[in-house]
């Protein structure tokens, strides 16, 4: 926790210094080197690289032959100990009130936060936990499309969104975007959210048009003259990531997210030995994560395979 709220990742760190290198307006180079300047003296100070330490969250992938001691109550109950104390020792803003009365337990802890995500892993006997640390208002957009929309629909939604998020502050740019397509409503969100969140600059989906369609988006959000903080430039989306699901024949549902200009997130792989390996990477789309198969033979074909 206290990893992904002061150090920011090297990846998100060499894109931005590659920005700050190329970006010609005025303002938004001045926000892009103050930035550089800034995440410099929160590490050596041991401080939050930002003020707004956002809403922590967590994604645990499981290896599948894992066992944990407790079993998975007593790691959920490891967690939001870990956050309340991130809180009070780093420290996190405690930023979680319940949405009616108001009221802060002053520890970033409540009902249904923080938020842990599950994955699995075939063959593996590790467990890695991700903490996120994103911002919890704006910056997120969703819209349903429909198949004919096509293409033009996806980039059309996607500079709408840009401009809104940039015209109104929604977002701190530049950003890494995540973006969903398919799925029902809520898995989309969740693409949208963990592409923006779980993947590192420069990685590309390893379908071939996926990727050229993240290469597409990247250079057409940093084409329509907003840069740092939605100032004149240049330096709008430091990366686009597009992660897919299955969804109905008669849509195209799509979600749009910005990982804000202070990208928050750390790993920790635990090993049954008790070691401890620290990175950036989360790792987390891995082909088992992706995988577009089914693991059992139809009737059909075992039929024809006898025959």
């Amino acid at each position: 926790m206290a990893k992904a709220g002061i150090e920011i990742p090297d990846d998100y760190l060499h894109g931005i210094q590659a920005m700050a290198s190329t970006e010609s307006g005025d303002l938004s180079a001045f926000v892009l080197r103050a930035m550089l300047e800034n995440w410099e003296a929160a590490k050596a100070d041991r401080r939050p690289m930002c003020a707004d330490t956002g809403v922590p969250r967590y994604y645990v992938k499981i290896g599948n032959e894992a066992r944990v001691e407790g079993g998975p109550i007593e790691l959920e109950r490891r967690l939001r100990r870990a956050t309340a104390r991130a809180t009070h020792d780093v420290p996190l803003r405690p930023n979680r009130v319940h949405p009616l009365s108001r009221r802060d337990n002053d520890n970033n802890v409540g009902i249904n936060a923080p938020e842990i995500e599950y994955s699995f892993e075939p063959d593996a006997d590790w467990i890695d936990v991700t903490t996120v640390h994103k911002g919890g208002l704006f910056g997120t957009d969703y819209r349903m499309l429909f198949p004919a929309d096509g293409v033009d629909g996806i980039k059309r939604f996607y500079l709408d969104t840009l401009i809104a998020f940039g015209k109104r502050g929604l977002a701190c740019q530049p950003a890494i975007v995540g973006i969903g397509l398919g799925g029902s409503k809520d898995t989309c969100m969740v693409l949208g959210k963990q592409a923006a969140c779980l993947r590192v600059v420069g990685d590309r989906n390893p379908d071939p048009e996926i990727a050229a369609l993240e290469d597409e988006l990247k250079a057409l959000g940093n084409s329509i003259g907003m840069g740092a903080m939605g100032f004149v430039g240049s330096s709008m989306v430091v990366d686009c990531h597009i992660e897919v699901g299955y969804t109905h024949t008669g849509g195209m549902p799509m979600s749009v997210h910005c990982f804000c200009l202070s990208s928050r997130r750390a790993t920790a792989r635990l090993h049954p030995d008790g070691r401890i390996e620290y990175r950036t990477d989360p790792e987390w789309f891995t082909p088992y994560l992706r995988r577009d198969t089914v693991e059992w033979q139809s009737p059909a074909a075992s039929s024809k395979k006898s025959a």
